[in-house]
């Protein structure tokens, strides 16, 4: 007759990460080098929609005026202009954050600050 060994009844395990503000909440940070399964940063994502739309209801001729738009959707029109800057953003950056690879280090809040309207420079400005 055998005998099966013991079994424990607790078990530690450690996993280091940092939890670390994103976006205005918080996120799990795992150690360099590991790349976790990313889901799209749903602000950013809902600012790019914004833009897009905003650009294509003055392409129209819709609204005359960035301020008359804003005026319409009850923000400020500086705000506006900031989040319209976003669809100058080169093709494959707007792809990577809509599959959430954009990386930690890009958020809507880097997106408002003034970009290089280049593409191939605004890879190395937002780190991708």
């Amino acid at each position: 007759m055998t005998r099966e060994p013991t079994i424990p009844e607790t078990m530690t395990l450690h996993v280091p990460f940092r939890i670390v503000k994103r976006g205005g909440r918080k996120e799990m940070q795992l150690p360099h080098g590991v790349r976790p399964d990313r889901k799209a940063d749903n602000t950013l994502v809902k600012a790019l929609a914004r833009a897009f739309r905003w650009k294509r209801l003055l392409e129209s001729g819709e609204f005359a005026t960035v301020s008359e738009l804003a005026e319409r959707e009850g923000i400020a029109p500086s705000y506006m202009t900031r989040v319209l800057r976003l669809t100058l953003l080169a093709p494959d950056i707007v792809e990577a954050i809509l599959d959430g690879k954009q990386g930690p280090e890009v958020t809507l809040a880097q997106g408002l600050e003034p970009f290089p309207l280049a593409w191939q420079l605004q890879g190395t400005h937002f780190s991708l």
